[in-house]
């Protein structure tokens, strides 16, 4: 009877846990609004990218993926429109992130969250997974957007499949490293939401890589920066640019969770 108790009353496991949290998230997610809004928003950009294709700067896109990819990779500044594609995707994401965590410590959720049960690592991992999740899904609406803005605007979509498949591949890839990145940096400033918000979106605008570039010049090296790996998934990708976006967006997360770990076990999480 004394065993059956001490099993009865057994701490739950590593994936137990993170079941559960991940469960409280997934539902909190699918029951906002906001979450819709985005994925919306993110399906709506690629027609507002090609009203610009339209009129003293027609002729900006002359393909209908490249709404959603670079012809290649780019680091300095050559034509802003070059930018504007799935990229874009990021910097809302970054934001929705910013909302999804500033609302769980506004609302108190994280008091009592960490008061019961809940592990630092398992609170990281879970917004991650979930900011990650929430990405991929604009990323989708977005291409959806993306392919009925080039119907509408009559733009070929003469492309290498190989290419763009290893594109987007790419770009779904690096959600989870840019979720890691955004969650770790609301982790810090989880009490100046503004400034979490701000800096989602420098970060996510790519300004410190493209900054980097116009100082050091446009070199491979680059891709150690997440930005630098998100531009590499373009029209000209291969298989090599996916393993890169892989190993980038895997080594940011890994690093980016247990920082943020570490942080909120040595500060007030509340």
């Amino acid at each position: 009877m004394d065993k059956e108790k001490t099993l009865d009353f057994k701490s739950p496991s590593f994936f137990q846990r993170l079941k559960g949290m991940l469960g409280v998230d997934f539902y909190r997610l699918f029951h906002t609004p906001m979450f819709y809004i985005f994925l919306g928003i993110a399906a709506i950009i690629p027609a507002l990218v090609s009203m610009g294709n339209t009129g003293e700067t027609a002729g900006l896109f002359t393909n209908a993926w490249q709404i959603i990819a670079s012809d290649s990779p780019l680091y300095v500044v050559n034509n802003i429109g070059q930018y504007a594609n799935m990229n874009m995707v990021f910097i809302f994401g970054g934001i929705m992130i910013s909302i999804f965590i500033g609302h769980d410590y506004k609302s108190g959720y994280v008091k009592q969250l960490f008061t019961t049960h809940a592990k630092k690592q398992d609170y990281m991992m879970s917004k991650t997974t979930v900011g990650a999740f929430s990405m991929i899904c604009m990323c989708g609406t977005y291409l959806i957007g993306g392919v009925l803005s080039a119907l509408f605007t009559g733009l070929p979509f003469t492309v290498n499949a190989g290419s763009l498949i290893c594109a987007l591949l790419g770009k779904l890839i690096m959600s989870l490293g840019w979720a890691s990145l955004y969650t770790f940096i609301n982790v810090i400033f989880r009490r100046k939401f503004g400034i979490s918000i701000a800096l989602c979106f420098v970060l996510g605008t790519g300004i410190p890589v493209i900054g980097a570039a116009a100082l050091f010049g446009n070199s491979p090296v680059l891709n150690i920066f997440l930005y630098g790996s998100s531009v590499n998934a373009c029209l000209s990708a291969n298989f090599v640019t996916v393993i890169i976006c892989l190993a980038v967006s895997t080594a940011w997360a890994v690093i980016y969770n247990l920082l943020g770990s570490w942080i909120l076990s040595k500060r007030d999480v509340y």
